[in-house]
């Protein structure tokens, strides 16, 4: 990818699809009994919708693309975001959420890295940067979760 306004399309799309994720982890915990990760995940979603926000607000004054799914430029042709995502069910746990979760977060980061290590668009490449930053320090948070739990 070397065009920061489909690179910003393809942010905005990940950002709010994270954030609907993250709302129903957080359902799911609730009805799970689990407040902790209840709150925990209803924070991480407000942090998705924060980036969503930034993502938006940066392409504020371009003319983003509007894209059709067969338009995305995703590994695979499945947004990182919803690769190997089954949903929630009853039998979803908190090592599961918190698993299902890590791995959508490692591979949105690894989706962002490789943009910012291939993209000859200085402009884009900073912005990569920052979006995969952003994703680790969210892969650090529910790395931290994850290893808290008893084994």
């Amino acid at each position: 990818m070397h065009d920061v306004d489909v690179f910003l399309a393809h942010a905005i799309s990940l950002e709010r699809e994270a954030a609907r994720r993250y709302e129903e982890l957080a359902a799911a915990m609730g009805t799970e009994g689990n407040a902790e990760l209840r709150r925990f995940f209803t924070e991480m979603a407000g942090y998705s919708r924060k980036h969503l926000a930034e993502a938006v607000a940066r392409g504020g004054f371009r003319e983003l693309p509007e894209l059709t799914p067969s338009e995305f430029q995703w590994p695979d042709g499945v947004s990182p975001e919803v690769a190997d995502w089954v949903g929630v069910d009853a039998s979803l746990d908190a090592r599961g959420a918190l698993q299902l979760a890590l791995d959508s977060e490692r591979r949105c980061h690894a989706w962002y890295a490789a943009i910012a290590a291939t993209t000859p668009d200085a402009e884009l490449k900073a912005l990569a940067r920052e979006f995969a930053a952003e994703e680790a320090e969210h892969m650090a948070a529910l790395e931290k979760r994850l290893n808290a739990l008893p084994a």
